[in-house]
């Protein structure tokens, strides 16, 4: 087990498999670093160094009393990517851990970053206000705090049931996953938890999106009842100029256990030609990747 010690004393750990170019796992909330081992293990066997860290609160690392917001959280990618050396570096981030992604990059000037890749990510903005009119409302987030307060466990069995977009005519994870999701998800600190749901819904990232001067890929699932398209990757493709957009059709939030093979031959062909990606190559992208 690897762990790292941040710069106000907290333990982070990451899970390290590979050798090659870096690509970093940012995980979703309210996950850990478990939720990328079947992608970040099949990148790893086609010649890359990948890595995915327990967001602090979350998973293994320790849970603290404060900085879930997403300065602290960027400084503690910006500290691990420092710790392992990191290269032209690939950042993908899935859902909350679009927001890490795009906060280091204007924070930390995309520094040793040479890609990135958002997954169903809350990117631009998630809350409803008078110029954010596709947002979710404020009262719905603290709907979801309450319930959080309330019975966890509880929460967590419905939350996941949408995450991964399973009803009765459609079950596209066993039951056993959706248990295995819900178990990493009681590994983090309730008041981690909670500090996180403010933070990726309360943050406004769009001054964010001009650091993304790199080749982005976008990823996000037109079922996403968890994260809806319009009022975000749709948002985001259209402000970032390198930006290549796939849609899944029908896809859930949880695309990454729903779609994973598709999701995993999009990541290494983006890893593998990005550098020659023009921003209008999208239907050759997605041609090429199926």
């Amino acid at each position: 087990m690897s762990f790292f010690t941040t710069s106000d004393q907290q333990q982070l750990y990451y899970k390290d498999l590979g050798e090659g170019p870096l690509v970093v796992f940012i995980h979703g909330w309210p996950l850990s670093a478990d939720s990328w081992d079947e992608i970040a293990m099949v990148v790893a066997a086609r010649g890359y160094r990948t890595i995915a860290y327990d967001r602090r609160g979350f998973g293994r690392s320790t849970q603290p009393w404060r900085g879930y917001d997403y300065n602290r959280l960027a400084d503690d990618l910006a500290e691990l990517l420092l710790h392992v050396g990191a290269e032209n570096a690939t950042l993908v981030g899935f859902s909350m851990g679009g927001g890490e992604v795009a906060r280091y990059l204007s924070r930390h000037q995309g520094h040793s970053i040479s890609k990135a890749v958002l997954i169903g990510s809350i990117l631009p903005f998630r809350l409803l206000t008078h110029d954010n009119p596709s947002g979710t409302a404020p009262e719905q987030f603290a709907k979801t705090a309450q319930a959080i307060k309330t019975d966890r466990p509880h929460f967590l069995q419905g939350f996941f049931k949408d995450f991964f977009g399973m009803s009765l005519l459609s079950q596209p994870v066993s039951y056993e996953l959706l248990e295995w999701m819900r178990s990493i998800a009681l590994q983090a600190g309730i008041h981690s938890t909670l500090g996180c749901l403010d933070a990726f819904s309360g943050t406004d990232f769009r001054p964010d999106l001009a650091a993304f001067t790199m080749p982005t890929l976008i990823i996000h699932g037109t079922d996403d009842k968890t994260v809806p398209i319009e009022a975000s990757a749709y948002l985001t493709a259209s402000a970032i100029v390198h930006a290549t957009l796939l849609e899944y059709q029908d896809a859930p939030h949880g695309l990454f256990a729903t779609h994973r093979d598709r999701l995993i031959q999009d990541l290494l062909y983006f890893l593998a030609t990005s550098d020659n990606l023009a921003p209008t190559s999208r239907a050759a992208l997605a041609l090429a990747a199926n």
